[in-house]
């Protein structure tokens, strides 16, 4: 094993950003290049809540700015170049990675297996029903549950097509509006993809690598991040891959942890610049989802408080994180009003220290303007942050 890198807290977040395609801005409207920049990541986290825009297309777009929405429609649906399941949370996924997602769909099927069993008719209902009349969503069919309601009481044919699509037996062939159509696995898989099952080690090797190449730098605990897995298998796979040299250890300076890398992501460090971007990211963003590693690395403190009761926020319902070249500068809370065509700004919360004044100013107005017209307003209104 190479001899342990020591490396500074900047030098640490210069590699991230790198990794995370976030050190600089992307002009293309390729869609190649888009697949690559999903490819990137890893995945791309796919949530509900669409106060400014949903969480996968802001993800995106803060990456390459003149991303157009219709650009994963098609990589998703014609060129089935990703698909949806699931990483540590509902996501697209690079569809050159699909064999690994069936280790989860294994587990799946393992640990629901009476489930399955219990619900053999409307599961296959359900399945025969896609099979004769083709791509089908929840609301196609009409069996409502008798009993109590809620909106946890989901109808059994919703239930059956969760079961089918974490079981590996459908897909998402696209989303009409917000919602996914379902369609027969073997339908919509591109004939050239591997459908091999990898054994549990290759299995763990894979996300710790993938780890690395979309996150630059990682503890064993942020590879697993959310996710159920066998710690003896992993040790072994990760052991594995420092004696064959595949992966270091790197000392980050004030940090007690240990963090791993390749040494190709130290060579970031050769063309290590300044950087003057701002983004205005997703609370739901690659870089910013693990609460813990965003503290470590960039010393902020950021959860998202909308699934809090209103009388424990402390930023608003959707505060944004705004980042500004290696530094977050803030937090803002903003709303887009498609009604009267304005992005709102509720309020700002600068962090400690922080003027947004001169060249900042200029570019957080900017900013704003690019985000409101991705989020398809005209203009933007509410507090004078300025």
């Amino acid at each position: 094993m190479e001899k342990i890198e020591n490396i500074s807290l900047s030098d640490a977040r210069h590699i991230i950003l790198y990794c995370q395609k976030l050190s600089g801005e992307n002009y293309s409207e390729n869609k190649d290049d888009l697949c690559n920049i999903i490819d990137q990541l890893g995945y791309v986290q796919i949530d509900t809540i669409s106060v400014v825009e949903r969480s996968h297309h802001h993800i995106l777009w803060s990456r390459m700015p003149l991303y157009k929405k219709i650009m994963l429609d098609e990589l998703l649906e014609s060129d089935k170049k990703i698909f949806e399941y699931w990483s540590h949370a509902a996501a697209f996924l690079p569809m050159n990675e699909f064999r690994f997602s069936l280790i989860r769909k294994k587990h799946f099927l393992k640990k629901h297996k009476t489930w399955g069993s219990a619900d053999t008719k409307i599961i296959k209902k359900v399945y025969q029903r896609i099979k004769v009349e083709g791509p089908l969503r929840a609301r196609d069919f009409d069996d409502p549950r008798t009993g109590n309601s809620g909106w946890w009481d989901w109808k059994p044919s919703k239930d059956a097509l969760d079961y089918l699509f974490h079981a590996g037996k459908v897909m998402v062939a696209r989303r009409q509006g917000f919602q996914k159509v379902y369609d027969l696995t073997d339908r919509i898989l591109p004939r050239d993809v591997i459908t091999d099952v990898p054994k549990e080690k290759e299995f763990y090797q894979h996300l710790i690598l993938t780890a690395i190449k979309s996150n630059g730098l990682v503890t064993q605990k942020e590879i697993m991040y959310l996710r159920k897995y066998d710690r003896k298998v992993f040790e072994r796979a990760f052991k594995a891959l420092i004696k064959n040299d595949k992966i270091r250890q790197v000392s980050i300076e004030t940090l007690e942890e240990k963090y791993f890398t390749i040494s190709e992501k130290l060579r970031i460090l050769d063309i290590k610049k300044e950087l003057k971007n701002l983004h205005i990211l997703s609370p739901f963003d690659n870089l910013v989802i693990q609460r813990k590693r965003l503290k470590t690395f960039f010393n902020f403190d950021f959860q998202i408080e909308c699934y809090l009761p209103q009388s424990k926020r402390k930023f608003g319902y959707f505060s944004l994180p705004v980042l500004y070249g290696d530094k977050f500068i803030g937090k803002i809370d903003l709303k887009a009003s498609r009604i009267s065509g304005s992005l709102i700004i509720n309020n700002f919360f600068p962090e400690s220290g922080v003027k947004i004044n001169g060249v900042l100013k200029d570019n957080f107005k900017k900013k704003l303007n690019e985000l409101a017209e991705f989020s398809c307003c005209n203009k933007i209104s509410g507090s004078d942050i300025f």
